[in-house]
């Protein structure tokens, strides 16, 4: 299933309500090319955030690309400065920098609750 991708604003608040609901999701994993999980995004409070902008770049891009992590880091918003000063405190938001910079895509494994 492919959606339509929102033209993100500059607040990720109203990004975020513009998404898809995440309700039924247990968690995603994010799997390299050579087939390792290299991340999990939970379903649980302070990570659901990500949760909902990782699955809605899977259902419009089917992959995390280079194109679909410059439109994730546009859907972030104001989060991706902070991220850019501060390494670390936003690790779904350094992915989407590293593979908008490298062009190593990762697969998104969505599992239901």
């Amino acid at each position: 299933m492919t959606m339509t991708k929102i033209q993100p604003g500059a607040a990720f608040k109203e990004n975020l309500a513009a998404l898809p609901p995440i309700d039924g999701l247990a968690h995603m994993d994010l799997i390299d090319a050579g087939g390792h999980v290299v991340a999990r995004i939970p379903n649980e409070p302070g990570k659901q955030g990500s949760l909902a902008v990782y699955h809605y770049l899977q259902q419009c891009f089917g992959t995390l690309d280079a194109a679909a992590a410059t439109h994730g880091l546009d859907v972030f918003a104001e989060h991706v400065a902070d991220a850019r000063t501060r390494p670390g405190a936003h690790p779904n938001i350094d992915r989407l920098l590293d593979v908008a910079a490298s062009g190593q895509a990762l697969r998104i494994e969505v599992f239901r609750a």
